[in-house]
């Protein structure tokens, strides 16, 4: 197994089993395994809308549990920013997964109301996140989907969610020490800590 270096904060982007919340798991057992004092938590953002999703959270538990045995699981769908401050300190490694989970929480709720004006992300919320990430006292590694790669979707909504989710990764990108790519498994090194 190789040793990947720990960022203070890494943001992890990739597509639908591109191995991403792998690498994050990999970051969290290193850690665990580095110092008998040290702690992972990850803030899981799913929300179990229905049968499928419920069995999926269910399998990812199981495997995480797995995994990384030694890693605790909150579950915060909305709330990442009180989540990171409540979780961090430098003996523990926070991870955040996921990050587009989040915003379709955020902004596609399960209740979808007729000729509604698209939802826009807030602000606010997203800056206070991004005030999380730098001031967090320990490592935090935030896990991500790349959806802006593939046609335009038709739908008001959707496209408005692809645009959102685009300049979500783009700002936590911009505060984080590290970005990686997935691809099939393999990690593609965009930005690393200087």
């Amino acid at each position: 197994m190789n040793t990947l270096a720990i960022a203070k904060s890494e943001l992890i982007l990739g597509g639908q089993k591109s191995g991403k919340s792998r690498r994050a798991e990999l970051l969290a057992r290193q850690w665990l395994d580095a110092a008998p004092d040290h702690q992972a938590v990850l803030i899981a953002t799913a929300q179990p809308w229905d049968e499928e999703m419920r069995q999926r959270i269910a399998r990812h538990q199981a495997d995480r549990a797995e995994r990384v045995p030694g890693m605790r699981t909150i579950e915060e769908p909305l709330d990442l920013t009180v989540a990171i401050r409540q979780h961090s300190n430098a003996r523990t490694l926070v991870v955040v997964d996921c990050l587009t989970l989040w915003l379709t929480n955020l902004l596609m709720p399960a209740e979808y109301v007729p000729n509604s004006a698209p939802v826009t992300m807030d602000i606010a919320r997203a800056a206070s996140l991004l005030i999380a990430v730098k001031e967090a006292s320990g490592p935090v590694v935030l896990v991500g989907n790349e959806i802006g790669l593939g046609v335009i979707p038709m739908g008001r909504e959707v496209r408005a969610f692809v645009d959102a989710l685009g300049r979500l990764n783009q700002d936590v990108a911009a505060v984080c020490q590290r970005v990686t790519l997935m691809a099939a498994g393999l990690p593609l090194t965009l930005k690393d800590a200087e």
